[in-house]
């Protein structure tokens, strides 16, 4: 009996770890998918295949819950979301297709710092010390990496840390709209916005796809709907000081992928700084969770 009790205890952690290895695999397949596509297609034309793969993969959903997967409560809270994930989307394929695959993997580190500083000053939330730690040490984070005024900024920099701070927002809006919607709702909406708008913007620089690049561009749909699905199991299953640190791992494994396939090697002020922005996120959480812990055991007194 010990030993099946034991086992239980053991298999949500595991199961977790395997849905994350599922995340990391996608992002990081996703990565490939776009650097593939470097030089032959648009930005704005890999978005717009990025809604249709979405769509392709919901479309089966969609038949069988009808209208329900539809319902919402808050449709100018989604038409705000989407515009935001669709530019801060269009500046993180941009910036993989001119930075090095590490350095924009490490930016978008400082994603939970914007949306921290979002909550406080948007949504009224507090500072504490969790906070304010993960703000200082992202922002030192980045200059570490950016060195404003010691080398020339890439414009592919500017990209990433303004998807950075789109994909904060978009967090946050995520968060209000799982109040009320269903997950997949939230999914259905971002295919449906986001598609005719890429539609517009690929018309503009439309190149017609061989077969080859149309598995990328498919893959990239696919895959960054199995990576935001994948990191959300993991996070149902785990409590986010386990998922997170997972989730850094991203960037050894990036940087394996930018050195065997695209010749790209790390610079170390790179994997300073990310190292430096995650302890900043790491603290943050650990944080918040004694503060949650704290005040659930005060209500179990009273």
């Amino acid at each position: 009996m010990s030993y099946l009790s034991e086992s239980d205890n053991k298999s949500p952690l595991l199961e977790a770890t395997f849905w994350m290895v599922g995340a990391l695999l996608s992002f990081t397949l996703m990565a490939i998918s776009v650097r593939e596509l470097h030089g032959a297609i648009h930005a704005f034309e890999v978005q717009f295949f990025r809604s249709i793969g979405a769509l392709i993969v919901l479309a089966p959903i969609i038949a069988y819950k009808g209208w329900a997967s539809l319902k919402t409560e808050k449709p100018k809270l989604h038409l705000f979301r989407n515009l935001v994930h669709l530019l801060a989307q269009l500046g993180w394929i941009s910036g993989l297709m001119l930075l090095p695959l590490a350095e924009v993997f490490a930016i978008e580190f400082t994603t939970p710092i914007w949306a921290a500083l979002i909550a406080v000053f948007f949504l009224g939330e507090k500072f504490n010390r969790g906070r304010l730690t993960s703000i200082f040490l992202g922002f030192i984070g980045i200059l570490i990496i950016v060195r404003p005024g010691m080398a020339s900024i890439n414009p592919g920099t500017l990209l990433v840390l303004s998807a950075a701070i789109g994909f904060a927002l978009t967090l946050t809006a995520t968060k209000q709209l799982t109040k009320t919607e269903l997950p997949i709702t939230i999914l259905i909406y971002m295919a449906l916005i986001q598609l005719p708008i890429g539609a517009v913007m690929s018309s503009m620089v439309w190149v017609t796809p061989n077969l080859n690049q149309l598995f990328w561009l498919f893959a990239v749909g696919a895959v960054s709907l199995s990576a935001h699905y994948c990191s959300a199991r993991a996070l149902s299953l785990a409590d986010a000081t386990i998922v997170i640190p997972m989730d850094f791992m991203r960037l050894p494994l990036i940087i394996l992928v930018g050195y065997l396939l695209y010749n790209e090697s790390a610079k170390f002020i790179v994997i300073l700084g990310a190292t430096i922005i995650f302890a900043g996120n790491y603290y943050s959480i650990r944080h918040e969770q004694k503060l949650s812990n704290l005040r659930h055991d005060i209500k179990a007194k009273k």
